[in-house]
């Protein structure tokens, strides 16, 4: 497997500060498609040159990349003694493949397998205590790759969507029949004869500017308040910027995830917020989980108080992020 040139950036440009605690690199590695993924490789400044390490990758939110949110979860992690990788997907970020601004639900669930790998192989990682986390829409892709890949020990799933869900439902279910999901069939249809016919890919757009006007739903004025401010603005992320390709994600909307998560035998930690309005997504994908499960006691979700969607991004105001819940869920299984 031949990994792409890929040119990455040096500097850190994160939007969180850079710890003291850990080092940080640079890394690739190659997923079974023979798509280079770029990641940002943390590792605890304490730990013995010779240790082999629990290892942990993380990805997410969906359209975000390794510099914002999933970069937090994996330096905090790294400060509490495990090497960490976040790695941007397929197609978005640092990581190669093209076309660009591209999504599939087969292909990002192969993103979090071929993680798995690369940290597996390491001479400084325990190939028996790798673990995932999965934010917001890779909390669905998190919980698809532990289905599959039973070399994942434990996963944690923070503020999740199920992105084949919300596509092919839309939000809160409110599209999910076979009239509406048929006109947004025939509508990406045209879309994409058009585009083959241009040659070019348009974009979907991010998320609004900064305010989002009122008479928008609250978790969209959320999104522009994080992905749209200094908070959490970068200049690779899709959501802060022009978005996905029209036609990037529409593998999702006919595709369903967790089929099979009630299999899963390891451990797995769903947290949400309170106030979150995809909370539903987590304690539905939660509930499936537990039906039947054959090792039910090393599951668990957890509400968060107060919090919103995006507060389980950075924090927010409230410093909402459970570390210490996170830290401990680890620390017994990993």
């Amino acid at each position: 497997m031949q990994n792409e040139q890929l040119s990455l950036t040096q500097e850190w440009d994160k939007t969180f500060p850079q710890s003291d605690a850990v080092s940080h690199e640079k890394v690739t590695f190659t997923n079974l498609y023979g798509i280079t993924l770029a990641a940002d490789l943390y590792r605890p400044r304490a730990a013995a040159p010779d240790a082999r390490l629990a290892a942990i990758a993380v990805c997410g939110p969906f359209g975000a990349v390794k510099e914002q949110a999933s970069g937090l979860y994996a330096q905090h992690l790294a400060e509490a003694g495990y090497l960490t990788i976040a790695f941007d997907p397929s197609f978005t970020g640092e990581s190669g493949g093209a076309a660009r601004f591209n999504a599939s639900p087969d292909l990002n669930t192969e993103d979090f397998m071929a993680a798995v790998d690369y940290l597996s192989n390491r001479p400084d990682v325990d190939p028996e205590r790798v673990g995932i986390v999965g934010i917001c829409g890779w909390g669905g892709i998190a919980l698809n790759a532990a289905a599959a890949d039973p070399r994942i020990k434990v996963t944690l799933v923070s503020t999740m969507y199920d992105m084949t869900r919300i596509s092919g439902n839309g939000y809160f279910d409110a599209d999910d029949s076979a009239d509406k999901r048929n006109a947004a069939r025939r509508a990406m249809a045209a879309v994409r004869t058009e585009e083959y016919a241009s040659g070019q890919h348009r974009r979907a757009g991010g998320c609004l500017d900064y305010p989002a006007p009122t008479d928008t739903p609250l978790f969209v004025q959320q999104y522009s308040a994080y992905y749209k401010t200094p908070r959490g603005y970068h200049a690779r992320s899709l959501n802060s910027n022009e978005g996905w390709n029209v036609t990037g994600t529409l593998a999702y909307a006919n595709a369903r995830f967790l089929h099979y998560t009630n299999e899963i035998e390891n451990a797995v930690l769903v947290i949400h917020g309170e106030k979150a309005h995809s909370r539903y997504m987590g304690e539905d994908a939660f509930a499936h989980m537990m039906d039947g499960n054959p090792q039910p006691e090393n599951k668990e979700l957890y509400i968060v108080p107060g919090a919103t969607h995006c507060d389980l991004y950075d924090g927010g105001e409230g410093n909402f992020i459970p570390w210490e819940k996170i830290e401990g869920f680890f620390g017994r299984y990993l």
